[in-house]
């Protein structure tokens, strides 16, 4: 069966594990949280094709989870979290998975994301559809008629008492702000 497309299944670069994606990699997520026992993790190692019979898997989430392709067993209703602990049988850490993922290299990844991350420029739909240019034809962005109308309604038409909670709640954050934190009250 077919999957159903969403919006957001045009963010390059991921699979929004949404409740579909959930049912469909039922498997392939209780397999990878089988890992979390040693147990389960050496009959795994010992023969890994063979393991997996016990699950309920699909030929394409057999052949991701043996390949390591981390990007199609998302695809397929893998869990970021639950994949990870595969990559955590194999010896490596949630970062070599994350630059694997990207195409990088782990240094090459650390540095994007100490940079900031990836840039949003040419990142923001598979299709192109959601272009800068296209967003601001659409009107995506702008403010809603209702929106603006409620932002242009006077000061005065606040109910009494709102402004006076409003200021007790900010005192009383910038008081916690200005008290120490546990590590300093342990010194």
């Amino acid at each position: 069966m077919a999957r159903e497309r969403h919006e957001y299944d045009d963010i390059p670069g991921t699979y929004v594990f949404d409740a579909e994606r959930s049912r469909q990699g039922y498997g392939i997520n209780m397999f990878c949280m089988s890992l979390m026992q040693e147990q389960n993790r050496q009959a795994f190692k010992a023969n890994e094709a063979e393991y997996l019979k016990k699950f309920n898997l699909t030929p394409a989430q057999t052949d991701a989870i043996l390949k390591r392709d981390y990007n199609r067993m998302l695809e397929l209703g893998g869990n970021i979290y639950f994949t990870a602990k595969l990559g955590a049988t194999d010896g490596h850490s949630f970062q070599h998975l994350a630059a694997v993922m990207t195409g990088n290299t782990q240094e090459d990844y650390a540095k994007m994301m100490l940079g900031g991350g990836r840039s949003v420029e040419g990142n923001r739909s598979r299709t192109g559809k959601n272009k800068p240019a296209s967003l601001i034809a659409s009107g995506a962005g702008k403010k809603s008629a209702s929106a603006k109308s409620a932002k242009a309604k006077p000061a005065a038409v606040k109910a009494p008492g709102k402004t006076k909670l409003k200021a007790a709640s900010k005192a009383k954050s910038e008081a916690k702000s200005k008290s120490p934190t546990k590590s300093t009250k342990r010194k």
